[in-house]
């Protein structure tokens, strides 16, 4: 989202960005959440685990950010999600790993370490991996319905632009990363 034309600045965040089976699979979470707890579906092209936020950041610096993220060596692994679960205080129903990889969270921390070596600022926070269903959830703090599991194999990660429009967010990947092995 570029807002101002002396410093340009984009909108981003690294993320898993699932292969359009992947997206179908938890495409067919939403209805029957839909139906139990209401809110707005997000698109299934969208459906995303983020890894690391940054926000607005530089259109300059995208060069070096392709690098920072270049230098992270991690392995593939994989991910099952297999709970449906709600947050309360951002009212959103989500898909969520009962077990987090191992391989998941060195992920994240390698990318965390190459981004602040690089002096990028980025959300600082426990890393709780999610793919976001539903907004606008109107629910309580109970278990969600038992959902059928999703096995994900991940082989890469991407580097996404968040654009905003008169028909909402949409996102564009700007780059993909490779595990190492």
């Amino acid at each position: 989202m570029q807002t101002n034309p002396e410093n340009p600045s984009l909108r981003l965040f690294f993320a898993l960005w699932p292969q359009p089976a992947e997206q179908q699979a938890l495409a067919g979470w939403q209805p029957a959440l839909h139906q139990l707890c209401g809110g707005s579906p997000m698109q299934e092209s969208t459906l995303h685990c983020t890894l690391v936020f940054l926000g607005a950041t530089a259109a300059e610096r995208l060069e070096a950010l392709l690098l920072a993220a270049q230098e992270v060596e991690w392995q593939g692994f994989e991910i099952c999600l297999d709970e449906a679960r709600y947050w309360g205080h951002n009212h959103i129903a989500y898909a969520a790993p009962r077990r987090v990889p191992r391989q998941l969270e060195t992920l994240v921390a390698a990318l965390e370490q190459r981004l602040r070596r690089h002096r990028f600022a980025f959300e600082a926070r426990a890393y709780k991996p999610h793919v976001t269903l539903l907004r606008h959830v109107h629910w309580r703090d109970v278990p969600l319905p038992q959902m059928p599991p999703l096995h994900w194999r991940v082989q890469e990660f991407a580097l996404v632009q968040s654009l905003g429009d008169e028909h909402g967010a949409r996102y564009e990947v700007l780059a993909r990363f490779p595990a190492s092995t």
